[in-house]
């Protein structure tokens, strides 16, 4: 093959190259994986207006359409439970819909009897619960898909960390008196961490007015 038989060939080539990647470029910029929306959404309580309306409306959903449709499949869980909720958009505006159980924090807190955390985990207790309590949540929390693959050893252990992150204690055994004793007590610690907090807010207004 000749000089110039082989610059040609070459030339040839690369033209074909040239537009395989062309061709290839144009096939990935087609696939839409569709848009995907995270949240937690109050059981029955799906409205159009903020945060979930401007969320829906900027992956293209029928807002309306959605509330209704969620508000029909959470109708069995108690009004107002948070609920984590994964929504898939495909190009064509349909969606897929999962709906986990309550978060962990919820289920604890509702198993300590308490309705905030600590301000102070590590350094202050806002609640106990019993093993008893973290193997029900266990096995409550096991239903969802992204812990399918955990044995409830797993989810219990990991459990055990979000509980310490909240400021829960777990013990094997609570006496009900002296919890509700303990509850009462938790009662004004909360009532002056509020005032606290209410006092430094006002005292930075007047900082910064």
């Amino acid at each position: 093959m000749n000089d110039s038989l082989l610059i040609c060939y070459v030339n040839l080539e690369m033209s074909k190259a040239g537009r395989l990647v062309k061709n290839f470029k144009k096939s990935l910029v087609k696939v839409n994986h569709g848009n995907k929306v995270k949240t937690n959404i109050p059981a029955g309580l799906a409205s159009p207006g903020p945060p979930l309306g401007p969320m829906l409306g900027q992956v293209g959903l029928n807002i309306a359409a959605f509330c209704k449709d969620f508000n029909e499949k959470t109708k069995d869980f108690k009004e107002g439970i948070p609920l984590p909720t994964r929504i898939s958009v495909n190009p064509d505006r349909s969606y897929n819909l999962v709906i986990h159980k309550p978060p962990t924090t919820f289920f604890l807190k509702q198993a300590a009897g308490v309705q905030r955390c600590a301000m102070e985990p590590g350094k202050e207790v806002c609640g106990k619960i019993t093993l008893k309590h973290l193997y029900e949540i266990a096995k409550i929390k096991s239903t969802d898909p992204v812990n399918e693959c955990l044995s409830l050893e797993d989810l219990c252990k990991k459990f055990v960390g979000i509980a310490h992150s909240c400021g829960i204690e777990i013990v094997k055994e609570l006496d009900p008196d002296e919890y509700q004793q303990f509850l009462e007590y938790r009662k004004e610690v909360v009532a002056d961490q509020k005032k606290e907090l209410q006092e430094k807010r006002e005292a930075k207004m007047l900082r910064t007015g």
